[in-house]
């Protein structure tokens, strides 16, 4: 069945299927046209036969001589009858009884071969004398009647028949038939191989353009077809490798053009996200995909990158699709600020969906949060220790104080008030000198685990006073790590004070440690009230405080969380924050491995 879908097999069984159908025509009418000349030849040989007998019937008186003379010319497949008339008629022996024989019955019966009697005409018939009717009959029955009139005298006419066996005629005609069928079997038999030859010769450049064709499909443009000829074929050959040609450089145009997209894609600062026009996202970017990162964790959903959109942008590109026309909308997500612009995309004329360009302006918005907040905060940080300053050294001057116990008061509380301002000078002055990069690390190898229980043990006085849980879990696999141990220590004890002071009783503070990519990171987490929203960017921020209705102590300025980013950003480490009110809050910072000799 296979060889019959091919070209190869279509191609063969044509030709054959042509070939024989030629031969079976051709064999029928070379059999007739030797059947009808023997026959034609028989007929002839009988008229002269019957034209000769009936002149020596005619010329001698003795008719008894004549009709053994007229007997001698007959053979085993030749018969012959002298008719005077319907009484008088004479018959030559029969030589071979199997043979059919011509009888006076079967002359008086048929009109046709009555007409040399009745109109002294001549007539020539081939019939089955058994079966005159049937023209299905055998065949090797039939005979040949001829019949030629004669005088028998001046008034009187009579005929002489003459039948002869078709017999030999048929079996010539066998004989014939079976070099025929042999000859054409030898042709059939070459044609097919002729045929097969012809056929893989002239499709072996289509198989090699199918073969070609599939490795185009594989992405193998270097493949080309032979060209074997300079017929339509070889020009078929021509065509199709230059369409290879054509096709390997739209490729690599396309395939280049693809990877510049996906590149300035890749590199820009703004996120882009492309819609179909049923809301199913398409394409995205590093920076989409961190939006939506942040929205899936605000949601609580457990689902891949690109696989929903925050509700607000749907209906965004609801607008967009029904009004053909830009929108904006912006709207926030774990603290960050996201402006989204939405295009709609056209098919010719209709819309096929959208491109969004978020935009992250939170630290647009913390810029002009930090620009309208800086003074604010100095301000309200250094105005109350100045009130007390000016308020009791103006008790000491107007001598309000009249005990040397209330002027020591006084001036300790003047002297606790400087020392507070001259630490927030000192954190502001550490905290610049921080971000211009002019911080140095004494850095040393430690056992990470160990520093971590330390730093952990010293708070466990303050947690047991609220009745807090201080757990440690350190599960790394290189115990050795190289650090600044006092910075770190520094950045431990702000974010465990912090937990501590912001978790109510019954609660919990974790530290977990925990191996990373090349690095290691430390979790800080807390069941305490958690930090809002809207805060969250804002929280390593110069003077941030979670709840500005409570304070942090007299040692709190409000620097400490801005001091721990740049000592973590200085160890070439990165610290985020995920928080939910009412349910805690986690900070978590990446330390990177490094080797003390390198640094």
């Amino acid at each position: 069945m296979i060889l019959w879908r091919s070209v190869v097999g279509k191609l063969w069984g044509t030709i054959i299927l042509l070939v024989s159908f030629v031969l079976f025509v051709l064999t029928i009418l070379m059999l007739e046209f030797i059947e009808n000349y023997h026959v034609g030849k028989a007929e002839d040989e009988l008229t002269q036969l019957a034209t000769k007998v009936s002149l020596i019937i005619e010329s001698h008186e003795d008719q008894e001589l004549a009709r053994s003379i007229s007997w001698e010319l007959t053979d085993n497949l030749t018969h012959i009858i002298i008719v005077e008339n319907e009484t008088n008629y004479w018959i030559s022996p029969i030589k071979d009884e199997e043979l059919p024989h011509l009888t006076m019955e079967d002359i008086e019966k048929d009109a046709e071969l009555s007409i040399p009697l009745t109109e002294q005409q001549k007539v020539s018939k081939r019939t089955n004398l058994e079966q005159p009717n049937d023209v299905f009959a055998n065949g090797e029955d039939e005979v040949l009647i001829v019949g030629v009139p004669y005088k028998v005298s001046e008034t009187e006419d009579g005929a002489v028949f003459i039948s002869q066996s078709l017999k030999a005629v048929h079996e010539t005609t066998k004989e014939t038939t079976k070099y025929i069928i042999l000859a054409a079997g030898i042709a059939i038999i070459l044609t097919t191989i002729f045929a097969f030859f012809l056929s893989t010769r002239i499709t072996y450049p289509l198989r090699k353009m199918k073969q070609v064709a599939q490795e185009l499909a594989r992405g193998k443009f270097e493949s080309k077809v032979p060209i074997m000829s300079n017929d339509e074929i070889g020009e078929l050959g021509i065509a199709f490798n230059q369409m290879g040609k054509q096709l390997k450089f739209h490729i690599n145009a396309l395939s280049q053009e693809k990877e510049h997209l996906t590149n300035i894609l890749s590199s820009m600062a703004d996120g882009v996200i492309t819609l179909n026009i049923d809301g199913t996202i398409l394409v995205t970017n590093p920076p989409a995909e961190r939006f939506l990162k942040a929205w899936y964790y605000e949601q609580g959903l457990n689902v891949e990158i690109g696989g929903e959109l925050p509700s607000e942008t749907k209906e965004l590109f609801q607008r967009v699709v029904n009004t053909e026309k830009e929108q904006m909308l912006e709207i926030t997500i774990q603290g960050r600020s996201w402006v989204i612009l939405m295009t709609p995309l056209y098919n010719q004329s209709h819309v096929r969906g959208a491109v969004a360009v978020l935009r992250d302006m939170t630290e647009e918005r913390r810029l002009d949060k930090l620009r309208k907040d800086f003074i604010a905060n100095v301000s309200h940080e250094l105005r109350t220790p100045i009130s007390m300053l000016q308020g009791y050294s103006e008790a000491i001057v107007d001598d309000i104080a009249s005990t040397e116990e209330e002027k020591k008061d006084i001036a300790k509380v003047i002297h606790d008030e400087s020392l507070r301002m001259g630490r927030l000078v000192n954190d502001l002055l550490d905290l610049a000198r921080m971000e211009a990069g002019h911080i140095t690390l004494n850095l040393e190898e430690i056992t990470l685990g160990d520093f971590v229980e330390k730093v952990s043990r010293k708070f466990q006085g303050l947690a047991k006073e609220k009745d807090i849980s201080l757990q440690t879990n350190v599960q790394i696999s290189e115990p050795f790590h190289v650090i600044d141990p006092d910075r770190i220590e520094q950045v431990l004890t702000n974010l465990i004070d912090n937990a501590i002071r912001h978790t109510s009783e019954n609660g919990s503070v974790t530290i977990e440690v925990k191996d990373h990519s090349n690095g290691v990171v430390i979790d800080v987490k807390d069941s305490g009230s958690g930090i809002p929203e809207e805060d969250l960017p804002f929280v390593f921020e110069r003077f941030y405080k979670a709840d500005k209705a409570r304070t942090r102590g007299r040692a709190g300025t409000g620097l400490g969380l801005a001091i721990v980013k740049n000592i973590v950003e200085a160890h070439k480490g990165k610290i985020s924050v995920h928080s939910k009110l009412d349910e805690g809050t986690t900070f978590s910072f990446f330390l990177p491995r490094k080797n003390l000799e390198s640094e």
